[in-house]
């Protein structure tokens, strides 16, 4: 029969810094009956995205989390009852779950994947990451909102993430000069190096100076900063980036769990250099997803791309290992699989 009910985590309070046992709280409930053009869906593992921490505390472009409301998030799992014609029991799909164990949906809120996309490298959770939101946020900065040109300096802070470590290869692969990544412990900058092909990485935790840092870490300059993280690191980015450099603003971790933003504080180089700054929303790049994974795929099965995924086991680990995020706990997409 299937799943029943749904374990699900609520909001409990908004979250003053980082988010803690008092911020969530895991009920259950029972799942309603199915309507026609719905299914039901047994989750097998969702993400843990930092970029939905602003809207636990306040008014987003996306609105602010109610209290008592479903943590949001992607997902991937089975549909396991079924009242669609386009779905059937079996499918394996990916939506916006959110922190849920099971749920009814309807089905144009779920994406069908073709279970022979996943072989290989490629692993299933890769719809909800280097296939997903992360991979074309990776994508689409690049090549959209940088627009990087053959042989320019790229670079990436946050960079041992799923968005930072794709950043860096898919730049690599698009014909960047140089790739240079910012991360924060020797074991993470190892990697981007020895396995994703970064020309460079700097530990921004050892960097006395880090707009010194960063200046040598990329040979006198970057043409493009992929930012993740925002803040002070943002301010000396600034500094390092050649005359025409382009800001591509993918996150702002560091900011998330400030009362009051840092902000920018290096504006003048912006009239001297002719730097640009853009934030963008990969939603808006939607329509051309399926080229980008299907040209992804075949790089991580040439083995000429490659990521990591740290998965969780259990539903009710997903808040300690959520405020991991901040901490810098994470070594790759962090997911929970759901027991």
């Amino acid at each position: 029969m299937g799943s029943t009910t749904s374990r699900r985590w609520v909001l409990a309070e908004r979250p003053a810094g980082i988010p803690d046992g008092n911020t969530f709280k895991l009920e259950e409930a029972p799942l309603p009956a199915l309507e026609d053009g719905q299914v039901r869906v047994r989750v097998t593992h969702f993400s843990l995205d930092p970029g939905m921490r602003p809207a636990l505390s306040r008014d987003t472009y996306v609105g602010a989390t109610p209290i008592g409301s479903l943590i949001t998030s992607a997902g991937v799992g089975v549909v396991e009852e079924s009242r669609s014609d386009r779905l059937k029991e079996g499918d394996f799909v990916s939506g916006g779950f959110g922190w849920q164990s099971a749920l009814v949906a309807r089905d144009k809120h779920c994406v069908k994947h073709d279970p022979r996309l996943f072989k290989g490298n490629v692993t299933p959770t890769a719809a909800i990451g280097i296939l997903g939101i992360p991979g074309m946020t990776s994508w689409f900065g690049l090549k959209e909102i940088g627009q990087l040109a053959e042989g320019e300096t790229v670079l990436i802070s946050s960079a041992s993430g799923p968005v930072g470590a794709t950043a860096g290869q898919l730049a690599r692969l698009m014909g960047a000069g140089r790739v240079v990544g910012i991360a924060g412990s020797k074991a993470k900058c190892d990697w981007l190096t020895a396995e994703a092909g970064f020309d460079a990485c700097l530990n921004y935790r050892e960097a006395d100076d880090l707009e010194a840092a960063m200046r040598e870490a990329c040979d006198g300059g970057a043409d493009i900063y992929f930012d993740n993280v925002g803040g002070e690191m943002l301010d000396a980015a600034i500094n390092v980036l050649k005359p025409g450099g382009r800001i591509a603003v993918s996150g702002q971790l560091s900011e998330y769990n400030r009362e009051e933003p840092h902000g920018i504080r290096n504006t003048l180089p912006f009239i001297t250099q002719r730097l640009t700054m853009r934030g963008f929303v990969v939603l808006d790049f939607v329509r051309e997803f399926g080229t980008a994974a299907m040209q992804m795929v075949e790089w991580i099965n040439d083995g000429k791309l490659i990521y990591r995924e740290e998965i969780i086991d259990g539903i009710e680990n997903a808040p300690e290992a959520y405020a991991g995020l901040f901490k810098g706990d994470n070594f790759g997409r962090r997911l929970i699989k759901v027991s």
